[in-house]
């Protein structure tokens, strides 16, 4: 049986999860393919035949990190009935990021989601430059939503630009993970300032076309277009197989679904490496 890691899933706490559905399905005017729950990321992991899912948690305001963070290591504390961790939240404006970052890696926390979208706050501004800086230093990886965001259209906090002048500053020694095939709906312009970096990609909500909620937002096929196949298969050879991870964004798109088409693209190596062996060796597990 292939085994595989998806690298980039979403839950909310059970009390809050219908409702954060809801209101990220009005957002962003797409379907949610599970309820935003950990069984319901349980099920879809059954059905998809996923090994392990990582979640990604966002805060999205500097109140919520602690609490997040405790949730994240309890989710982690039964990773191995679950198949199921969970990455560390940070926000910019959090002052005890030093402390709080040093806590998740004594709690053996793998690496932090950022969102600058979500956040407000442009990926290379120095409060970002900071966290970055201090994850380097402590070995944690960090995954960033990477290039515009479906559910805060002109949102350009993390466009690849601005993304490449925040590692420069530092200095090039953490981690990190550009969500969406390097910055979503501006693949061409992360492919060149990319390609040839260090960095890695996942492949989460990238991949054909996403669908509507038919709240008649999206008038047409075409606005709902994302990478071809051809294009996927270019940006993958470009980053090279060994520094692409399988991601699905979860709930946001169907595990089995992206896991099918993804796999369809992919030789033998090449689905070993993305769908597994690079997530493996990166979260040491």
């Amino acid at each position: 049986m292939t085994r595989v890691i998806d690298i980039h899933t979403h839950t909310f706490p059970a009390k809050i999860a219908a409702r954060a559905i809801e209101t990220l399905k009005g957002n962003s005017h797409t379907v949610n393919f599970s309820d935003g729950t950990i069984e319901g990321l349980e099920r879809s992991m059954s059905e998809a035949g996923i090994t392990c899912s990582v979640i990604q948690p966002v805060a999205t305001n500097p109140k919520q990190v602690v609490h997040v963070n405790d949730s994240s290591i309890a989710i982690n504390d039964r990773f191995s009935e679950t198949g199921i961790m969970s990455f560390g939240a940070m926000h910019p404006d959090f002052e005890g990021y030093a402390d709080e970052m040093t806590r998740l890696l004594r709690a053996g926390v793998k690496g932090i989601k950022l969102h600058p979208v979500y956040q407000g706050v442009n990926i290379d501004d120095e409060r970002y430059v900071r966290i970055l800086r201090k994850a380097g230093e402590l070995g944690l990886i960090v995954l960033i939503h990477a290039g515009w965001d479906i559910g805060f259209p002109g949102g350009d906090q993390a466009l690849p630009e601005r993304m490449a002048r925040a590692l420069r500053e530092t200095g090039g020694d953490v981690r990190v993970i550009l969500a969406h095939m390097g910055g979503w709906r501006c693949w061409n312009e992360a492919e060149e300032v990319f390609a040839h970096g260090n960095v890695y990609i996942d492949t989460a909500f990238s991949l054909g076309e996403f669908i509507p909620n038919g709240d008649g937002h999206y008038s047409s096929r075409e606005e709902c277009l994302m990478l071809s196949d051809e294009e996927f298969v270019r940006i993958i050879h470009a980053f090279g197989a060994e520094r692409v991870l399988f991601g699905t964004d979860s709930p946001w798109a169907s595990q089995a679904d992206t896991l099918r088409a993804v796999s369809a693209l992919l030789n033998e190596k090449e689905k070993s490496q993305i769908l597994y062996l690079n997530a493996q060796r990166l979260l040491n597990i």
